[in-house]
């Protein structure tokens, strides 16, 4: 602790002697050391139950405080003995013992104010996290010369230490700490929950000190005025952990004097008060000496208000002023925070504009959290009714930035903003304008759901909750009359704004947005279903009856499912017991209530498609076991009314619908299951009979006749067919086998129109699906598999042949079902168990194979050029993105079939080269097949790549020979060098995919140099300009990696005659100064350029200095690596030379039975020298 001033001045270290503060004419020194301060505030085990001790810490000469050890406990006559406690300890207990001990601490105080206050200056320093020596020297005045002089706050380097010298009259206070201080953690920075409690609690130390000294030393004009002086003095330091702990001390402590200023005022009211009482009084009542007892506090009150007053304008100008522009900013958040405490709490002083501006200010902040403490601070200042009419001009000011916060990139900020704006709107009418009303209300179909409920919030209060019936016909109406008109009238005014909002299928959204204010209103469902079901509602068109039933569908989902909505985040994912039991009771209220509606509303609008594949989509959000389930007269309504729909409508969004309900209602634990098993299995029944009735008059032979009309109908029950085949288990009536044949009949012959043989093959695909998939169940014996691959391979034959049709929807359905079947079987042989029976193997022909692979290129990887790209009108764009998804979903499935393993991974190749011409189309796509396949197998997956690589490069060179027109599908060599770093970026972990790195090269290098026999001729290999390409991958070979390819290289330019003079040789210039860039520092390009002759590299600055004998910026550690010394090779264009020591570090490159006849290992070459050490380059 700081000694007295008094005592006698001891000597300094030496560093401090060095400095200019060896000045003081009484000073004392005290060492806080890391293990009395620092690890304090680190210690878990914090000493919780301490007693605080009576007296302060630096009194030592009264016997009264020295004999002190034991504290009163409850002001009780019990004394308990406990161990003495620092300030700074204090705040690792709790709020009780800080009572007690700042009471004992005010004694100490009244005894000696010098020894107490530099206790307590002390304590902040300790705060602040700082482990240095703190000394102390008089000033005699505060107006001394030499005073401002003396404070500084330097660095001493040669010592490794700071000092601050900083007035805290009557003091000169000086604090010396390591240099590294502000790198250190300091307390409240600390993360956990240590942190923040310890913030809690220095907070509740600030506050508690004022609280305890208000009636006391407040006032005597000392305490404060020294405690004022330094934590401006250190809220002011350029070190953070004074300015940061210090500048939050000052801004709590203004808190706590507002807090004591109401107080006060509080006590003049009431002595006003009590005044003008004893005023009142007769004469003979009237006591004069009272109301003079009584106006002197009156005025004392008043002057400690004025002396309040004046400590918060010291407080504020000193630090606030200099703080809330802080380059840190939790400074500047704190003292946002407080002031809209200050604002809200002591509007007399700080609700004025010179005060607001600040708010106002600071919303404008790059950081969040320091908007965020703006907008909070103003939600508190507009939640008092009080306070709004001063806040006018400030309105009317920021109402622009207010509006924008919305929009702003962190979602609390723009929460908290759409708040604050439905807080003005619910307390003022005419300030938002109906411009800006309209702008907020988009956000209820935000991504984010916290905004848009907000959003919907505003909605609510603003449209909905405002329109009632008219008042005269009120009065004539009963209670549930009225209730239903008030609904009809919100609902009204709810279409209106979805009209206007002209976002047609986003009903769902805005559903959600106004779940939380207006959830009533959508549950009333009964309310809902009685609008529908009225005959004749002249109040709502058919659109509107469209909604609403949209409205309706929505609200049903978002009571079964809840708020999880896609392409919207911010919901709650877990729900607690109450939510649940909510879900279930509505739940069961909608069943109940639904269940005997719904088939009077699907049999008044089974005529309007969209509506029916609305309603038929509300029995899936049914609770199954509810007690309703039981009701069979209903269950079996609505499976007539089902049925009904489903024999008048075919459209694609009915049936889906439909049989996505059927699925639904089928489910076991439904206690309905078996009547609507049996009301599909009848529906599919009847389809099957009336299909196999048309088509035996339509099937004559080998061809396919049919008029209009019945071609109509066949389509239709193909397409109910398939509807429900895609989630029904439809085997049992065998459509394979009365479909198959319309796949026989040829074109050429009359075969069947592209129509039927679209769902055709849609049917026979989903029927081999649902096969495949029951093979565990079905597959009892091996007849039954044999049929089964016979069926398999039936269809991929069918297939094969449609995939020439002349319809592209043909085609590519084709294409799909193949790939789809065929993925489905390698997926089931991964999942067969080989003790049972199971699918047996079926490979696709080589020619199916090539088919396949040439249907992706030919119709995936096409396209408009660029130009007509951007003169498309909106219709063909929308065209343009539907053509766009049909091409990925063909690209998607044939990489599947690689994935898989159904087609060799070379095969992606052809599909590789293409990643950086279509990137922004199917570049995702690429890189997760790359990605998979690597994961498969890492070494094939490179050979794909480098195979990828060479036939683009082969492309290019056939083309460039023949001197012919460029052809489309042909790629430039700075395409095809661009594609090959895109590959290289691929590789992420160098250590895990060395060998890969390693193979490329390798393959490369014998793609260049294999069966190259010089010649006058032909001096160099044909495909020598491929290393430059080659050369994208050498950044990603490890160090030993590249010795090895270097070696490899040098193998086999060993058999030729090289001039590296020559402009024919570039390439392999390039490529050998790519594998040795990185020793020096330097990419390929420093050393060559393609375009030009080589001209001498220029040294980095790292060999320059290893040249200049100076010292490496980085050195490297001997207990790091083994570190040898090689003979370093030599470049000069006239001599050709080998390196002579190499990594023995091998691998195999391949297996085995793959490698090709070499006549040396790759990475283990005949001249190559066994060593352990490696050289490494600093």
């Amino acid at each position: 602790m700081i000694p007295d001033p008094t005592a006698t001045a001891a000597s300094r270290p030496s560093e401090q002697k060095k400095s200019s503060h060896d000045e003081a004419n009484s000073s004392g020194a005290v060492n806080h050391s890391e293990d009395e301060s620092g690890n304090e505030n680190r210690q878990k085990s914090v000493r919780r139950r301490k007693r605080a001790h009576d007296g302060s810490e630096n009194i030592k000469h009264k016997s009264a405080s020295a004999s002190r050890s034991s504290v009163c406990s409850g002001r009780g006559s019990k004394q308990r003995h406990v161990e003495a406690v620092t300030l700074f300890e204090v705040v690792t207990m709790g709020r009780s013992a800080m009572q007690a001990v700042i009471d004992d601490w005010i004694e100490a105080y009244v005894t000696d104010r010098d020894s107490a206050l530099l206790d307590l200056i002390s304590f902040f320093i300790q705060c602040s996290g700082c482990k240095g020596v703190v000394t102390a020297e008089m000033c005699q005045s505060r107006e001394d010369s030499d005073v401002m002089s003396k404070m500084v706050e330097k660095l001493d380097e040669a010592a490794s230490l700071q000092y601050k010298k900083f007035l805290a009259f009557p003091w000169i206070l000086t604090v010396t700490w390591p240099m590294d201080t502000d790198s250190v953690e300091y307390p409240l920075t600390q993360s956990g929950p240590h942190g923040r409690w310890f913030h809690s609690e220095f907070c509740e130390f600030v506050s508690v000190l004022v609280a305890q000294c208000q009636h006391s030393v407040i006032f005597d004009g000392y305490l404060m005025n020294a405690l004022i002086s330094l934590l401006t003095e250190l809220s002011n330091s350029y070190i953070r952990a004074f300015r940061h702990t210090c500048t939050l001390a000052a801004m709590k402590l203004l808190s706590s004097l507002v807090g004591l200023g109401l107080s006060l005022s509080a006590g003049i009211e009431n002595s006003q008060k009590l005044y003008k009482v004893q005023k009142t009084k007769s004469v003979r009542q009237k006591n004069t000496p009272q109301l003079e007892k009584i106006q002197r506090k009156i005025t004392e009150l008043q002057e400690r208000r004025v002396e309040i007053e004046n400590m918060m304008d010291i407080i504020f100008k000193g630090v606030f002023l200099k703080r809330y522009r802080d380059a840190l900013p939790e400074i500047r958040s704190i003292c946002v925070e407080e002031l809209g405490l200050w604002i809200k709490l002591y509007s007399s002083v700080f609700l004025s504009d010179s005060y607001l501006k600040y708010m106002g200010w600071m919303m404008y902040d790059k950081i969040p959290d320091v908007r965020l403490k703006c907008v909070l601070g103003l939600q508190g200042l507009y939640g008092e009714a009080v306070l709004l009419s001063k806040l006018d001009l400030f309105t009317s000011r920021f109402k622009e930035r207010m509006i924008s916060m919305t929009l702003d990139k962190d979602n609390e900020v723009a929460v908290q903003a759409m708040k604050l704006l439905v807080l003005i709107s619910k307390t003022s009418d005419d300030v938002l304008s109906p411009g800006d009303v309209k702008q907020l209300l988009q956000f209820v179909y935000s991504s984010q759901r916290p905004l848009a409920a907000t959003a919907g919030e505003l909605l609510f209060s603003r449209l909905l909750k405002t329109v009632a019936p008219a008042a005269d016909t009120q009065d004539e109406l009963d209670g549930e009359e009225a209730h239903k008109q008030q609904t009809s009238a919100r609902l009204k005014a709810l279409l209106q704004f979805y009209r206007e909002s002209e976002l047609h299928k986003h009903v769902v959204y805005l559903v959600d947005s106004l779940w939380d204010c207006a959830g009533a209103l959508l549950k009333d469902w009964a309310t809902l279903t009685s609008i529908l079901l009225e005959d004749h509602s002249p109040s709502l068109i058919l659109a509107e009856q469209a909604v609403l039933v949209e409205i309706l569908v929505a609200s049903v989902r978002q009571a079964s499912e809840g708020p999880i909505l896609p392409g919207r985040s911010g919901a709650k994912k877990a729900m607690s017991a109450r939510e649940r039991k909510i879900q279930t009771d509505d739940c069961a209220k909608l069943t109940g209530h639904l269940l005997v509606v719904l088939p009077k509303l699907l049999s008044k609008f089974s005529s309007n498609p969209d509506i029916v594949s609305s309603l038929m989509r509300i029995p899936q959000y049914f609770l199954p076991d509810c007690p309703e389930a039981d009701n069979t007269q209903a269950v079996s309504g609505l499976m007539a009314a089902m049925a009904a729909v489903l024999d008048r409508q075919s459209g694609p969004a009915v049936l889906e619908s439909a049989a996505r309900t059927y699925l639904s209602l089928c489910t076991e634990e439904a206690g309905w299951s078996s009547m609507a098993r049996t009301a599909r299995a009848s529906l599919v029944q009847t389809w099957v009979d009336h299909l196999t009735v048309l088509l035996e008059d339509s099937l004559q032979g080998e061809s396919f006749s049919a008029d209009e009309e019945k071609t109509g109908d066949i389509l239709v029950t193909l397409k109910k067919l398939r509807a429900f085949h895609n989630c029904h288990d439809l085997s049992q009536w065998n459509l394979f086998k009365l479909l198959s044949p319309l796949l026989s009949v040829e074109s050429s012959q009359g075969g069947a129109p592209p129509e039927v043989l679209l769902e055709v093959l849609q049917c026979l695909s989903y029927s081999i699906l649902w096969s495949l998939n029951m093979s565990s169940e079905t597959l009892n014996s091996r007849e039954k598999a044999v049929a089964q691959r016979l069926q398999l391979c039936l269809f991929c034959e069918r297939s094969h042949h449609f995939l020439s049709y002349a319809d592209h929807s043909v085609q590519q359905q084709a294409f799909l079902g193949v790939c789809d079947v065929l993925t489905a079987h390698s997926y089931q042989l991964h999942l067969w168990d080989p003790i049972s029976f199971g699918p047996l193997r079926y490979t696709p022909s080589p020619k199916l194979q090539r088919v396949l692979l040439t249907f992706v290129c030919m119709q995936v990887f096409v396209g408009p050029d660029c130009e007509s790209q951007s003169r498309v009108s909106e219709v063909s764009e929308v065209e343009r993105l539907e053509e766009l998804h049909k091409r990925r979903n063909l690209l998607a499935a044939f990489c599947k079939l690689i994935v898989h393993g159904v087609l060799e991974m070379s095969m992606a190749a052809e599909v590789f080269m293409y990643y950086m011409k279509y990137y922004n189309d199917f570049g995702d796509i690429i890189k997760e097949t790359i990605s998979r396949t690597r994961q498969i197998d890492k070494i094939e997956s490179a050979r794909t790549l480098v195979l990828c690589l060479q036939q683009l490069f082969i492309r290019l060179r056939k083309e460039q020979e023949s001197s012919g027109r460029a052809h489309p599908g042909v790629q430039t060599f700075t395409s095809i060098k661009e594609l090959a770093r895109r590959f290289a970026l691929t590789f992420g972990d160098l250590v895990k995919f060395r060998e890969c790195i390693v193979v490329i090269h390798r393959n490369s290098i014998e793609f260049v140099f294999q069966e190259f026999s010089q010649t006058p001729e032909t001096p160099t290999p044909p495909y020598l300009s491929y290393l430059t390409i080659l050369s994208e991958f050498s950044s990603k070979l490890l160090k030993p990696d590249k010795k090895i390819v270097f070696s490899y290289l040098q193998k086999h330019t060993a058999e030729h005659i090289i001039n590296l003079r020559e402009e024919c040789w570039q390439p392999l210039i390039y490529y050998r100064a790519s594998l040795l860039a990185v020793a020096e520092g330097e990419d390929a390009v420093s050393y060559v350029s393609s375009d030009r002759r080589p001209h001498p590299p220029k040294r980095s600055p790292l060999a320059k200095q290893k040249l200049e004998g100076g010292k490496s910026p980085c050195p490297f550690s001997p207990a790091d690596s083994k570190v040898g010394r090689g003979q370093r090779s030599n470049f000069s264009p006239s001599h050709q030379e080998r390196t002579a020591d190499t990594d023995p570090f091998s691998f195999p490159l391949e297996p085995p039975a793959r490698r090709r006849n070499t006549e040396g290992s790759v990475l283990s070459p005949s001249h190559e020298v066994d060593d352990d050490t490696v050289e490494v380059e600093l």
